[in-house]
């Protein structure tokens, strides 16, 4: 598989030089492909955006800068089966742990600008308001916890494995809150977003995505060291 991405890398590579004209291609015959950690995830940039730091207008989401411990989670997640999309199963199916984790301290420590978020929605501003209570205070009479209680007060995720929730798409927020919802998204147990998400109306994840995709992405986009209080459910990411 690492071959893969590297032959992927090349062709990537060569097509773009190719661009510059017939005659520059003939003058300069294409070098070695350096053998990088950053040449090998290239393929990545076709989907996530480039170095993984995705626009806020797609549905892929971004991988600069979210917590090493949650991308290389995701990826294991991709290749044993607890979550489905095909490319990223056939990209990873025979990786090892030890290169995922490579793969996901990559990412972690890139350190790119977010692009500027909406400011304005086609959602109500009911939806809206709907999505601000359960993500700042949740919903405890139907035992649903604020996003803020695992995802950090400004929402941008925790360490070691808890992700930032802002800077998102919201199609990409709604797909994976929906994903919850129905229960085709699981995570090694305790699988604490399963219990959320089977909680969880298609309105609460319209009304959380909304709201998530107008919010602002702090100056200092780091996931916060520690949860800001007592968690509010046994639940792996916060685990490990």
């Amino acid at each position: 598989m690492r071959q893969a991405l590297r032959t992927l890398a090349s062709i990537a590579c060569i097509a773009f030089t190719g661009m510059g004209g017939v005659s520059a291609s003939a003058a300069t015959p294409p070098g070695r492909v350096p053998d990088t950690i950053a040449q090998r995830v290239a393929a990545c940039i076709a989907c996530h955006g480039r170095e993984g730091a995705s626009t806020n207008v797609g549905y892929f989401p971004r991988l600069a800068g979210k917590p090493a411990g949650y991308l290389f989670n995701q990826l294991v997640s991709f290749r044993d089966g607890r979550r489905f999309n095909s490319d990223m199963a056939y990209m990873v199916q025979h990786l090892s742990d030890d290169y995922l984790r490579e793969i996901a301290d990559y990412f972690a420590n890139l350190d790119y600008p977010y692009p500027p978020v909406a400011t304005t929605s086609d959602a109500s501003p009911a939806l809206v308001a709907r999505g601000k209570t359960l993500a700042l205070q949740g919903d405890a009479a139907r035992g649903i916890p604020a996003c803020v209680a695992c995802h950090g007060t400004a929402l941008t995720g925790v360490l070691p494995a808890i992700p930032g929730l802002v800077g998102l798409p919201r199609l990409y927020v709604a797909s994976q809150l929906g994903s919850w919802l129905t229960d085709s998204r699981h995570a090694l147990g305790p699988d604490c977003m399963t219990e959320v998400g089977r909680k969880l109306t298609t309105d609460d994840v319209n009304a959380v995505a909304s709201w998530l995709a107008l919010q602002p992405v702090p100056v200092n986009a780091k996931a916060a060291a520690a949860l800001p209080g007592p968690a509010p459910m046994a639940c792996s990411a916060m685990a490990k």
